[in-house]
């Protein structure tokens, strides 16, 4: 009997390693033979700790489970019987491109990841040229997954074309925007998936050196990795000849000191040289002096992880899914106040709605959906009214929003904006680095004016809108320059909840 339960830091904060425990004890108990995997999560975040047992060929599914629960889940008599794991609504729905592994292999054996279509990728691309291999990444439409959305083949052909005797890979993986985890269980879950993105995107450029930038938050990752990486220089797959035929490729896994503002990408090559995390100023871009002052690479973990399929599959295959400028698909991170709340993998397309009302299937309280924040706490909230809104870049954009990291907040209509407003401006007076005016003094006196605005002082709202303008053209980076996002789409659409207070104060 094969049995998999998860590894992923989220199913075993819900309690996962005292159910992989229960299977191993229940099958000496027994004296059944059980072959214990701890995988990835399959990102249903609601049936965790979620067992899955092979029965006929086939992995039918259980949770939530406890440890009390699992002798009748070997058994096959528990009542927490879901079904066949690939026919739950949740997964059957979706496009797994990216997170195609992810909840179906062991994240460290090499062997399945090959059996999967691992290192498909990366055999063809060293049968390509550099140039091909870059035009193929362009052809595909793939867009950075980190926030930005630009476009991952454009940045590689500056690289690839950029004079210098190194240059660099480098994934940006400090994943630290709230109701974003899809980093984090792809490394966890499919960590040779990352390895081989960044061996393809050396190959492309000509860079022999990567590094992955990791948040101190995650031990469970940074574990993962560690071991991966191993496994991966012993395979050939890394080292001096890539998979034994091509040039020299290694990484090197570095930990974050916990500095939000790290994940802004000057900001982590100062910190990834051994200095203070402070943004730099552009020009000169990174990929044309970054790390050292080379021509650097730096994507975030799920661009990465993107680039296997698409040489394995072809541009014109990944590119075949989307709408507009916004080609392929889209790990959805559903949280907040949600009742299945998880990873959600589709292409890009649906509607708002949907994503919130259909596959989110509405708050977990019950109550009525007031707003959903996009992108993480930078982002814009958007209000039931622009539920009709296609989840794509331009889209988003054209109804002052952004997608961002494709986090999704829902809130009920229990949340009051005008706090939502103040949070934004406080996380950016805390988390700011300092280089700039607008965000170091710009979000100190956000707070200080939506407080007056809170005693009842209406005056202070243009005052408040000034002061957003003033900040999103004149940071640094996108710390700054998107706080004002969250707070103008609290104003905007949902007026009440800062009028009220003048009300109250007269």
């Amino acid at each position: 009997m094969r049995v998999w339960v998860p590894r992923d830091a989220a199913a075993r904060a819900l309690g996962a390693d005292a159910v992989a425990a229960a299977v191993q004890a229940c099958a000496r108990a027994s004296g059944q033979e059980v072959a214990l995997t701890r995988n990835g999560s399959r990102g249903m975040i609601w049936l965790e700790p979620l067992v899955e047992v092979e029965r006929g060929g086939v992995r039918h599914a259980y949770g939530p489970a406890t440890a009390a629960d699992v002798p009748d889940i070997l058994e096959g008599s528990s009542p927490l019987h879901l079904g066949p794991t690939e026919d739950l609504p949740w997964m059957a729905r979706q496009t797994r491109l990216t997170f195609a592994r992810v909840g179906v292999t062991d994240p460290l054996s090499l062997a399945e990841y090959e059996a999967h279509g691992g290192l498909a990728g990366l055999r063809r691309a060293l049968a390509m040229t550099p140039a091909e291999v870059v035009a193929e990444v362009t052809a595909s439409g793939l867009r950075g997954r980190g926030g930005a959305g630009f476009p991952t083949g454009i940045k590689w052909k500056t690289v690839h074309d950029a004079p210098g005797p190194q240059k660099y890979i480098v994934c940006n993986a400090d994943e630290g925007d709230s109701a974003t985890f899809a980093d984090r269980m792809l490394m966890e879950g499919d960590p040779f998936c990352l390895i081989e993105g960044m061996a393809i995107a050396g190959l492309a450029v000509g860079a022999t050196k990567g590094f992955i930038y990791l948040r101190s938050e995650y031990p469970d990752a940074a574990a993962v990795l560690t071991a991966a990486l191993r496994i991966a220089r012993e395979a050939g797959v890394l080292g001096g000849a890539v998979l034994g035929q091509g040039p020299a490729f290694d990484i090197e896994l570095r930990m974050g000191a916990g500095a939000y503002v790290c994940g802004e990408e000057t900001s982590l090559l100062n910190s990834l040289e051994g200095k203070r995390g402070v943004v730099r100023a552009k020009p000169p871009l990174p990929a044309l002096q970054g790390f050292m002052g080379r021509p650097t690479v730096v994507n975030n973990v799920i661009s990465l992880a993107t680039v296997p399929v698409i040489l394995e599959k072809g541009a014109a295959h990944y590119a075949g899914f989307g709408l507009g400028r916004s080609r392929g698909t889209m790990p959805l991170q559903i949280a907040g106040n949600v009742r299945h709340g998880g990873l959600f993998e589709c292409a890009f397309g649906l509607t708002l709605g949907e994503i919130v009302n259909d596959i989110g299937g509405g708050t977990a309280s019950g109550r009525p959906v007031k707003a959903v924040q996009v992108g993480g706490p930078l982002g814009a909230w958007f209000p039931p009214a622009l539920f009709d809104t296609p989840f794509g870049y331009e889209e988003f954009a054209a109804r002052d929003g952004l997608i961002g990291h494709a986090g999704l907040t829902v809130a009920d209509d229990s949340i009051d904006m005008l706090r939502m407003a103040r949070f934004a401006m406080e996380f950016c007076a805390i988390e700011s680095c300092g280089k700039c005016t607008p965000c170091r003094i710009g979000a100190v006196r956000g707070v200080e004016t939506i407080d007056r605005i809170a005693a009842g002082d209406g005056a202070a709202v243009p005052l408040l809108t000034d002061l957003c303008a003033t900040m999103k053209s004149g940071s640094l980076c996108a710390l700054g320059g998107f706080t004002p996002y969250p707070v103008l789409s609290a104003l905007t659409h949902f007026p009440d909840d800062f009028a009220c207070r003048k009300e109250a104060a007269e």
